[in-house]
């Protein structure tokens, strides 16, 4: 049985977290965590103001403010999500969707 885009993303994004967690070493996964993102043109990429990516998303509006003002740094699992909505926007809003 072949896997979906999706279920591949959902399969590196767990293994992603696992490796920002500290449980696994990257090599074993070869995940590649930018070490910055640049969430105002991912954002801006998606057309989005910041009330509604941070909504879509899952994100708090000030986090996305201060990220964007440089306020505070986007932590590695936010890196790891952000990627992944600059990558696959679509996946990521399947995946957090309502039942």
């Amino acid at each position: 049985m072949t896997k979906s885009a999706f279920d591949k993303i959902a399969a590196g994004m767990g293994d992603a977290l696992a490796y920002a967690a500290g449980e696994a070493d990257a090599a074993q996964f070869n995940v590649y965590i930018p070490a910055q993102v640049d969430v105002k043109k991912i954002r801006g990429r998606l057309k989005m103001t910041q009330p509604v990516f941070a909504k879509k998303f899952g994100f708090s509006l000030g986090r996305v403010r201060d990220w964007e003002q440089g306020r505070f740094p986007v932590d590695a699992p936010s890196r790891v999500l952000l990627t992944i909505i600059e990558k696959e926007p679509e996946a990521v809003v399947r995946a957090l969707s309502a039942a």
